[in-house]
């Protein structure tokens, strides 16, 4: 995946409907949670089992959500001036501190339970 290509991309998609005007950080994060809670809405009510086993109908729309949940994210990095890659590297070496696997293995506790 080319993050740079497919940040242009959506670059290019707001500044040719003049909507740079409306994509402030505090509005895309809202917008964000709305595309996350239509992820969730899919899973609502499926059993464990179920949610791994979509029909083709309700898989093509978690693609949708999950879609517009990154397109939202990314459009806040670049807002931001955010390198994602980066961002989720930093962040995996701080999980990597706060839940070291000797600890946690096998467990849902959270970092401040263990």
């Amino acid at each position: 995946m080319n993050l740079d290509s497919i940040q242009n991309e959506i670059k290019s998609f707001s500044k040719k409907r003049d909507w740079d005007k409306f994509h402030s950080p505090k509005n895309l994060s809202m917008a964000l949670s709305v595309e996350a809670s239509e992820l969730v809405e899919i899973f609502q009510w499926l059993t464990e089992e179920q949610s791994y086993n979509l029909g083709d109908s309700k898989k093509l729309h978690a693609e949708e959500e999950v879609a517009d949940i990154a397109i939202y994210l990314l459009r806040i990095c670049t807002k931001l001036d955010i390198d994602l890659e980066d961002a989720i590297l930093k962040k995996m070496k701080k999980n990597e501190e706060k839940y070291p696997v000797e600890k946690v293995k096998g467990s849902a506790k959270k970092y401040t339970e263990i």
